[in-house]
């Protein structure tokens, strides 16, 4: 799960991370009230920063710096209900509902954090670089050598003398190593005990006057967790996310929208990766990536067909499920009764083994609907790829 900056800033608050004064907003009004509580504060300008869950802000025009309250709310009007367009919302872009109003600081440097799980070691690591501000990808491509890797022994958690090297490595004053200390030792501490799966500070900056903020934060969490974090599962915010994705949480399915047009309905996610593979070889493109998981019941299955056919990018459908907790009669129960609920005119091919893999044909073969069997997931593959293409 993805959270807005103001609320990731506010969480590694809580955890000793310094950030900038600043606040929420949601109309000019607001905006205006706390740029002009900052300015009464010190502060010598204020920053207008769009709250949209992509990175990129910057350059599609959702930052701007104010040096007065009236340029705050002109700024705050424009940005609200635009709709921004970056490298990572894609064309269609997010529309911005909420701003975050922040003090200006005098930045000395930019430098880049970033806590997250490196599942071939099995540990945690700390990426750290000297090259904040830039997207830790293109760094990691252009100059591998300016990342800093620490990994974290589970057993003892994060030491503070690997924050101390990672502090040398940025080149940092002893001073400033020994706020970086405090602040990773934070950082540690509210990556495990909220589960998070990412927390990325980007940029880490350090001021002219020698302090150090995150100036940005970014937190994303394991869905699997939030059972333990109701406060945290209250921060989604669904306006961000596809809407077929999240009709698709409410029933324990896992949906992720892609841009084909072949809708997929599989059970396991290593089965659904080999089944968009196997299409795009067939030359065509896969719409969606669709788990039902092993579990599933009819009511589940009724459901993801009838999320599959709400995308109008869809001209064939494939089911390729391997029965092994789920029954393929389970399966074919669903199919049919949501075909017949949605009344669909798209061409269906399906690919069945497994437990009861029989009766489930059976059942497909009595219900009066044109369905397109297919023996192995390549003849699948082929079949509905040229039923997508009108062949």
């Amino acid at each position: 799960m993805k959270i807005h900056e103001y609320q990731a800033k506010s969480i590694l608050a809580k955890y000793g991370v310094p950030i900038p004064r600043g606040e929420v907003a949601t109309s000019r009004e607001e905006a205006e009230a706390v740029a002009r509580k900052l300015f009464s504060e010190g502060a010598s300008g204020v920053v207008v920063k769009a709250q949209i869950h992509a990175g990129g802000r910057g350059k599609g025009g959702g930052v701007k710096i104010a040096k007065s309250v009236e340029e705050a709310g002109e700024l705050a009007s424009k940005m609200l209900g635009m709709k921004l367009v970056t490298h990572q919302t894609g064309p269609e872009g997010r529309v911005v509902r909420r701003l975050l109003i922040e003090e200006t600081l005098p930045i000395a440097r930019e430098l880049y954090l970033g806590m997250l799980l490196d599942r071939a070691e099995a540990k945690l690591v700390v990426m750290a670089s000297a090259a904040g501000g830039m997207e830790i990808e293109q760094v990691a491509a252009e100059n591998p050598d300016a990342i800093l890797k620490e990994y974290i022994d589970s057993g003892s958690g994060l030491a503070a003398f690997q924050a101390r090297k990672i502090g040398y490595f940025l080149g940092l004053k002893p001073g400033e190593v020994n706020q970086l200390v405090i602040l990773l030792i934070g950082l540690y501490k509210a990556y495990v005990e909220t589960d998070a799966s990412l927390v990325e500070i980007n940029p880490l900056i350090v001021t002219s006057d020698g302090r150090i903020f995150a100036l940005d934060a970014k937190v994303n969490f394991d869905d699997n967790s939030l059972f333990r974090h109701k406060d945290i599962r209250d921060l989604r915010d669904i306006t961000e996310e596809d809407p077929l994705e999240v009709e698709a949480s409410k029933y324990g399915l896992n949906y992720i929208k892609l841009d084909g047009n072949v809708g997929c309905m599989v059970n396991g996610a290593g089965l659904a990766m080999a089944t968009m593979d196997i299409i795009q070889f067939a030359g065509g493109m896969p719409a969606n990536f669709l788990d039902v998981g092993g579990g599933a019941n009819e009511e589940q299955v009724t459901h993801a067909f009838e999320i599959l056919l709400s995308d109008k990018n869809v001209r064939a459908v494939l089911i390729n499920i391997f029965g092994g907790i789920l029954r393929v009669d389970t399966l074919a129960n669903g199919v049919v009764a949501a075909a017949r609920k949605t009344n669909i005119q798209l061409p269906i091919v399906l690919r069945l083994e497994g437990t009861n893999v029989e009766q489930g044909r059976e059942i497909l073969r009595n219900s009066g609907l044109n369905f397109i069997v297919a023996e192995t997931m390549k003849d699948a593959a082929e079949k509905v790829v040229g039923a997508a293409k009108g062949r």
